[in-house]
This record gives C-alpha cells, sequence and structure tokens, in this order.
C-alpha cells in the first residue's frame, strides 16, 4: 500500500480487519513483524523518526479532550506541545479554534458538556493546528451528527488543497466518498484492493463506495 504526498487515502475494512494495526504500524506504536514501512521518508522508530513524527497529527478514535478544561484550554494545551514559544502557542490556538468551527461562547465552556460532534471538532482542530505533513484520522466521523459530519469533511477538503496528506479509517463509506481521492480495501489483514473512487466502482460494478466495499470483501453476491 502506498500513500501519495497531498491526498487522502481512506483505509476501509471491517471490525478486526486490521485497520487499526496498520495506523498503529505507520506511527511506530507497533513493530511490523514482516515487510518494510516508511512514512515521510524514515521508518517509524528509526533513525530520524524523532523529527519526522513532528510533521504527523494522529486522532485516535477513542480520543476525549479533558472535560474540566475548557475547549480553548484544550486547544492551548495541545499547542504547548507544538509551539517553541507562547506567542506561537496562541496563534495555533486561534487558528485551531477557527478550524473547529465551534462559537467562542462554547470554547469559553467546559469541553466535558460538549456534544460528541463538538469534542469530535475541538479534537480534529488540536490534531491539525500545527499544520501536519501527515494527518492520520481514525474513525473521524464515527457517531456525529450530520453537521459536524460535514464540516469534518469540509475541514479535511480544505487541508488537503494546502498540501496534508490524510490517512483515514472509516466504516461511513458514503460520507468520505467526496473527500477520498484513493480508497484501500482490507479484509483478514491483506488489501483487497487499492485505487481511486472511480476504479473501485468501476472494478466491483458498484453505484457507491460503500456497494464497492461489500463486493469487495464477498458480502454481496
Amino acid at each position: 500500500m502506498s500513500v501519495r504526498e497531498g491526498e487522502v487515502l481512506v483505509l476501509a475494512g471491517l471490525n478486526g480487519a486490521g485497520k487499526s494495526t496498520t495506523v498503529r504500524v505507520l506511527l511506530g506504536l507497533l513493530k511490523p513483524e514482516g515487510g518494510t514501512v516508511r512514512v515521510l521518508g524514515v521508518e517509524p522508530g528509526g533513525r530520524g523518526w524523532d523529527v519526522a513524527k513532528r510533521f504527523i497529527g494522529y486522532l485516535p478514535e477513542d480520543a476525549q479532550p479533558y472535560a474540566r478544561l475548557t475547549g480553548y484550554e484544550n486547544l492551548l494545551f495541545f499547542a504547548r506541545l507544538y509551539a517553541s514559544s507562547e506567542d506561537e502557542a496562541r496563534e495555533m490556538v486561534e487558528r485551531a479554534a477557527d478550524m473547529s468551527g465551534l462559537p467562542r461562547e462554547a470554547l469559553s465552556r467546559r469541553a466535558g458538556g460538549y456534544s460528541k460532534g463538538m469534542k469530535r471538532r475541538l479534537l480534529l482542530a488540536a490534531t491539525l493546528m500545527h499544520r501536519p505533513r501527515l494527518a492520520v484520522l481514525d474513525e473521524p466521523t464515527s457517531g456525529v451528527d450530520v453537521v459536524s459530519s460535514f464540516r469534518i469533511r469540509r475541514l479535511i477538503a480544505s487541508l488537503r488543497g494546502a498540501g496534508t496528506t490524510f490517512i483515514i479509517t472509516s466504516h461511513e463509506l458514503r460520507g468520505v466518498e467526496e473527500v477520498a481521492d484513493r480508497v484501500a480495501f482490507i479484509h483478514e489483514g491483506r488489501v483487497v484492493f487499492e485505487g481511486s473512487v472511480g476504479e473501485a466502482l468501476d472494478r466491483f460494478s458498484a453505484s457507491s463506495l460503500e456497494e464497492a466495499f461489500v463486493r469487495a470483501v464477498g458480502g454481496l453476491a
């Protein structure tokens, strides 16, 4: 599997197919038992990785903001991990606040009272505030409302246009179909298809990416 700079690759697979394992290997959280992995030109966990990983943003599926901090305080906490000065951290917070699309009043409230969609938008903004070269998003729209899902997809599309590369795992293929440049279907630990959305539709004689995936993994005769 390969991911080109500046594109959105969507990883789709059933539960247990290997999506999360793939992501963890790419991020250096797991060591592969075989094969070769290179991210931003270096081997995860190897020489040069400490520098390379500064250019990566990662949003896990089960991530939660700090409930007793306000939205702004959450953003400032993460900004200070990336920034080299307090002024730079404050600039990142303002950028992230705009990315989130959350009202200023909401950002002044404790994040524990946010809806799931608001929490997800806050965390996505924190993930992208340092303008990473590569963003790895695990189920970014899972369980969120229609408005939040739309805003998240729109943010991904805008940052892709600015050159950020995205690897996205998702069960909601209808939603990500509009932002995906290419897709990779994973089934029982193997990539069974990799190509553009159009190629997936043609290959599996499907009218939607969701139908193409179901046909690819043998769920539809």
